[in-house]
């Protein structure tokens, strides 16, 4: 059985705020959708991906900016993160955990919060280790997203 994510709640509290953000980051407007005064429905999804976003009026309940660790893969993470920057994005610059291969951490607002036994280290995976490399950013409202580098999938994936 074939079973995908296929969309993602993120919850915003300024629904024309968040729309702009994504649209500027290069994320694809599907539909934007209002059927009431208390009932909207943005949907977008990031270049290339299968699996998309979804926030406006009426969806969640779940504070705006709570969800974290949404993770966007590219083959590319320096120009990923150029690319990013270019479209207005105050995205990190590139760094990798030398501890590990997931970076556990969260960026609200641009400021990066490690959890405990992180070894956060400038620039990228220094063999260029698939999963190893990372840039992050938040939307306007805190919800918060990883860009990891991943050059060889892991088997079976």
């Amino acid at each position: 059985m074939d079973v995908k994510l296929e969309l993602i709640v993120l919850p915003v509290s300024d629904v024309d705020r968040a729309k702009a953000f994504y649209e500027a980051a290069g994320f694809r407007l599907d539909l934007d959708a209002t059927v009431s005064a208390k009932w909207r429905a943005v949907h977008l999804t990031p270049p290339g991906s299968e699996c998309s976003i979804i926030f406006g009026e009426g969806l969640t309940s779940t504070p705006p900016g709570a969800i974290q660790g949404l993770y966007l893969i590219v083959p590319d993470v320096e120009a990923a993160r150029a690319e990013f920057a270019a479209r207005g994005v105050d995205v990190s610059e590139v760094f990798h955990d030398a501890g590990g291969i997931f970076f556990h951490g969260h960026d609200n607002g641009g400021v990066v919060h490690d959890s405990e036994g992180q070894t956060r280290e400038a620039g990228p995976h220094p063999d260029r280790a698939s999963y190893g490399s990372y840039a992050t950013f938040s939307d306007p409202d805190g919800n918060g997203w990883v860009i990891q580098e991943v050059t060889m999938r892991a088997p079976g994936r």
